[in-house]
């Protein structure tokens, strides 16, 4: 699939063809057991190991502003984005939109269940590679009519991308979502989101804003 991105005020198309969902990938442990903890909560049972890799549908990438999911039960999560393409990295922003509800029954099918947003702005990451881990992520969300921060936090709380990337099996033609940090209050659905990941070094920002339409389970 071809995805039309914008590379430091370029306009490139990147094909697509495979698509990871890297799970469990804090740095820290006690963060792991934090997040397994926190979906614990909703009934969602722990990972067989850490990291997990779960593949996806290229299908599911879109830099649509609303996305259309089934129920009420789904949530976002801010994340890095890697991509390889002609034999180059870039790095970006998405969100792992994932269905909570079917979570409980499989993780890997409430994964490929949702649309994954993601920004159309990338950033070459061999200019950034020496500084990952003072970049930083955070994610608003729409609640009871106000935008509240739900999600804060730095790279250097992830493990190595480079390393997450590897066992991925990062060749060209790969996008991998590379995991998430904590939610404030609790993992819980939103009708709206909006993500930014900045650079403090140079100031510069990719930003992520979009919106959930549900609808109803008909059973």
């Amino acid at each position: 699939m071809d995805i039309d991105f914008n590379v430091e005020d370029t306009n490139i198309t990147l094909t697509i063809d495979k698509v990871v969902i890297a799970g469990w990938t804090g740095r820290s442990m006690d963060a792991v057991q934090h997040h397994i903890d926190e979906l614990a909560v909703l009934g969602i049972s722990p990972p067989s190991q850490v990291p997990l890799y779960y593949r996806v549908s290229n299908s599911l990438l879109t830099q649509n502003k609303t996305i259309e999911v089934l129920g009420e039960g789904s949530s976002g999560e801010v994340e890095p984005l890697l991509v390889r393409s002609n034999g180059k990295t870039y790095f970006g922003l998405a969100s792992d939109h994932t269905d909570r509800d079917l979570e409980v029954h499989s993780v890997a099918a409430s994964k490929q269940a949702c649309a994954k947003p993601i920004a159309k702005d990338l950033w070459g990451f061999d200019e950034i590679k020496d500084r990952l881990d003072d970049i930083t992520f955070k994610c608003w969300i729409e609640e009871n009519g106000r935008e509240v921060l739900y999600q804060e936090g730095q790279l250097s709380s992830i493990r190595p991308v480079t390393e997450l990337c590897e066992g991925a099996g990062f060749e060209d033609g790969t996008a991998i979502l590379c995991g998430t940090f904590a939610a404030i209050g609790g993992v819980r659905p939103a009708k709206a989101y909006r993500m930014e990941l900045s650079d403090p070094t140079n100031c510069k920002a990719i930003t992520l804003s979009y919106e959930v339409s549900t609808f109803p389970i008909i059973s």
